[in-house]
């Protein structure tokens, strides 16, 4: 065979390629890797502590019940034939709710009609021979009787009657309806129907607790320790409503160790029904020279109540705080922060002590208006060896042809 010789130029290009392909494995088996980045200070929001005076309460959970929750019962027994009413709607004193069969009830009372008219006209026949001593005094005078009888059992007749309908005793909202057309009704156990609930004004139920009650002189409340009542609803809102005591329990459940108490409210447009959780704030007084911190911002501990600060260099600080009570979404710092006070209320689970960050206002962006000077640690110090190059945007110089 005839030897083939390769060119000059692509002899040389054949070994620069070797030799870059060895240089890149041997790099990649060294197990050196590339410098991370240098990090910048967190972004952090931070609030400016400023002592201010807020109303000194205790706040627990309660339930609502009706001011009146009066039981329908039915006074005479039978078939109920007819609900008359819509469960659940508001009703009038006196509108009937419940119809049961009337006709045994007729049936007694025309019974009870004929035997009135019988004593009444043998009691009149009777008096005109008593008159003339033609009988006995005592003969008349059990006529007599008898048609009194008589005529009480007529009224209890159309008594009877009139009961077959069932009305509602007071006003308010009705409950569920504890038997259906087609049940037996029977006077006395079984004769409840349903209940009607007085809903304006509503009435709030609610109890305090031993640690509670350690606020208040002797262990008990009084009616002048309480000097306001607020109702906080499920969405954490403030009734629009003020309220008053109109409860006290004069004694200590000795079960419990609680003190109970009824608070009322006005419910005129009905946005708050029986049975429902809502807290109850009874308003004691105010405390001034107090911090108002968010609960999220609030960090508790076995051993202590921390909030995270950003110091004077801004980096993290941690402040051990005394905390009082809640005061809506936020909770009543009594010591451990002065004014002018920065406590750090996000990115909490990525704080460390003594790390740097970049605190700012609410609202505001890192590094805008209102947000504290950050020194910049990522820039590399004058004259150093170890400084990355400097960016250009010119364009690489295109490599020489052979």
């Amino acid at each position: 065979m005839t030897p083939t010789f390769l060119p000059r130029r692509k002899i040389a290009a054949l070994i620069t390629s070797t030799a870059l392909c060895g240089s890149l494995l041997l790099a990649g088996c060294s197990g050196e890797k590339p410098a991370a980045p240098a990090m910048g200070p967190l972004p952090v929001t931070v609030l400016e502590m400023q002592p201010q005076r807020v109303p000194t309460s205790v706040e627990v959970m309660a339930q609502t019940e009706g001011a009146r929750e009066t039981e329908v019962r039915a006074r005479v027994g039978g078939i109920i034939v007819k609900r008359l009413y819509q469960e659940g709607e508001t009703v009038k004193a006196g509108q009937p709710l419940f119809q049961i069969d009337r006709a045994p009830y007729e049936i007694a009372l025309s019974e009870a009609k004929a035997k009135a008219e019988q004593t009444a006209r043998e009691a009149n026949r009777l008096k005109g021979l008593a008159e003339a001593k033609a009988i006995a005094r005592k003969d008349y005078d059990d006529a007599l009787s008898a048609d009194a009888l008589a005529q009480a059992a007529l009224r209890q007749a159309e008594l009877n009657l009139s009961w077959t309908t069932v009305t509602a005793p007071v006003a308010g909202t009705t409950g569920r309806a504890a038997k259906s057309e087609g049940n037996l009704v029977v006077a006395g156990s079984d004769s409840l129907l349903t209940a009607i609930y007085q809903t304006n004004p509503i009435w709030v139920r609610f109890s305090l607790g031993e640690s509670d009650l350690a606020r208040f002189a002797g262990g008990r409340v009084t009616a002048k320790d309480v000097k306001g009542v607020q109702l906080v609803l499920a969405d954490g809102s403030v009734y629009e409503k003020p309220g008053r005591i109109n409860f006290l329990a004069s004694n200590i459940d000795t079960t419990l160790g609680t003190q109970g108490l009824r608070a009322e409210f006005d419910n005129p447009e009905q946005r708050l029904l029986p049975g429902q959780f809502v807290r109850v704030r009874l308003l004691t007084g105010e405390r001034d020279g107090v911090f108002l911190v968010p609960q999220s911002a609030v960090i508790q501990t076995e051993k202590a109540t921390l909030v995270m600060t950003a110091g004077d260099d801004n980096k993290v600080a941690p402040r051990p705080v005394q905390a009082g009570e809640w005061h809506g979404k936020e909770w009543v710092i009594l010591g451990g922060l002065k004014a002018g006070d920065k406590v750090i209320v996000d990115n909490l689970m990525k704080l460390k002590p003594g790390a740097p960050v970049a605190p700012h206002a609410p609202g505001a962006q890192p590094g805008g208006p209102g947000a504290a000077p950050a020194k910049d640690a990522a820039a590399p110090a004058k004259g150093d060896a170890n400084a990355a190059p400097a960016k250009t945007d010119a364009a690489p110089a295109p490599a020489k042809k052979d």
